[in-house]
């Protein structure tokens, strides 16, 4: 039943995702969160920073852990499974229509009315896991908060940079409190 149910679940994600895989943050939660109860709210934090971390796409890195920690090996595969599906063929479907009719004033004025709601829906994921992240954060970790996100903008570090710096700070202050 729990790999019908990722398969179900993860196919849901897939279909609906457009805008990639922060844009599909908030189905993701409604579903392994709300609707299934996989994961908490805390756990979900977790799982968009693991997701984002690991090399790959976002919602598939989020099927994979969501499948494994639900189902096992078995379960993983089945939850990425039912994630790629209908990009596959959405994609392939899209790609001969697009080739094919790209000129015509009707598909770029769709396009144009896509964007701002692709848009809105990255905004909601991202101000989503702001509340969650900072509802129990000290002043450090809005402090690093503050500090990555002005270091990202600035361009001083990159993702991968600004990801090994966190991970260093969050070691030292944990070997500091065991001390």
């Amino acid at each position: 039943m729990i790999y019908l149910q990722l398969l179900w679940a993860f196919f849901i994600i897939g279909l609906a995702s457009f805008g990639g895989g922060y844009a599909a943050m908030s189905l993701i939660q409604a579903q392994v969160v709300s609707r299934y109860g996989w994961l908490t709210a805390q756990g979900f934090a977790d799982l968009v920073t693991l997701s984002e971390m690991t090399p790959g796409p976002v919602a598939i890195n989020a099927a994979t852990f969501v499948g494994m920690r639900a189902g096992g090996p078995l379960g993983a595969l089945v939850a990425t499974l039912g994630c790629v599906l209908p990009a596959c063929a959405i994609t392939g479907l899209l790609f001969f229509l697009y080739n094919r009719y790209q000129r015509l004033n009707l598909v770029q004025g769709a396009l144009g009315g896509i964007r701002p709601v692709v848009l809105a829906l990255v905004a909601y994921a991202a101000l989503t896991l702001t509340i969650t992240a900072t509802a129990h954060a000290d002043w450090l970790a809005l402090a690093c908060l503050g500090a990555g996100f002005v270091a990202l903008r600035k361009g001083w570090v990159g993702p991968m940079g600004l990801i090994g710096c966190a991970a260093a700070l969050g070691l030292a202050l944990w070997a500091l409190k065991l001390a």
